[in-house]
């Protein structure tokens, strides 16, 4: 009796979660331009331009409905037009982001939407991301991508020339193989050091006024 209620339970779940691709010219593009956090929706010249580049070449994005809302979003593309400097010798697909709000925790949407990036990209020999150690924002936590299943092949310990002067972090390469003899991939830490400019959302984003220039410094 348990568990015919439990799975009844699951069922009814599922049945209220809705993974939709997003494209350009779509019902969801907005979404293209904009994520789940309260920044009111504009077409940022770098963003555009970002996918202007990223789209052609294998970039995806996917948003989460559940009980017809969106709660949570992927996004990720081939290593050589994501938005870090990642590399690698064989197909690598990284992921941009990936965001789940606090209020629809609880149901592994987050492994749910691992699931999808994987389903899309079988011929991957790997994933990578960057993940952050001691970092003030809530986002991008390192045991947050640990339990998603990747784990740290390198690391920089760096601080913001700007915001919160002196308070050193780390910045983590993290991969995921699907292969035992899947080829790690690389890394510009050089070039990590100016932030990111594909997401005016992101901890290290690097404002537009900034160039660009290195705006994080090793500890």
């Amino acid at each position: 009796m348990k568990y015919a209620v439990f799975f009844r339970g699951l069922a009814e779940l599922h049945s209220k979660v809705e993974v939709v691709d997003v494209h350009e010219k779509g019902r969801f593009e907005v979404f293209l331009y904009k994520c789940l956090a309260p920044i009111p929706f504009r077409k940022h010249r770098r963003r555009r331009a970002y996918l202007k580049i990223a789209i052609p070449k294998g970039f995806s994005k996917k948003l989460l409905f559940f009980d017809g809302k969106v709660v949570g979003q992927i996004e990720y593309a081939p290593a050589e037009v994501s938005g870090y400097p990642i590399s690698c010798d064989e197909k690598c697909v990284v992921l941009n982001c990936i965001w789940v709000l606090r209020k629809a925790k609880g149901h592994n949407f987050g492994k749910l939407l691992m699931e999808k990036m994987i389903a899309s990209e079988k011929d991957a020999s790997c994933f990578a991301t960057i993940d952050l150690e001691g970092h003030w924002s809530p986002w991008f936590k390192k045991w947050q991508m640990e339990k998603l299943g990747f784990k740290s092949i390198d690391s920089i310990k760096v601080m913001h020339k700007v915001r919160h002067r002196g308070e050193c972090f780390k910045i983590h390469l993290m991969w995921l193989p699907m292969r035992n003899d899947a080829v790690q991939p690389e890394w510009d830490k050089k070039e990590m050091l100016k932030g990111v400019d594909f997401c005016i959302a992101h901890p290290l984003y690097r404002a537009e006024k900034f160039g660009d220039i290195e705006i994080l410094e090793e500890c």
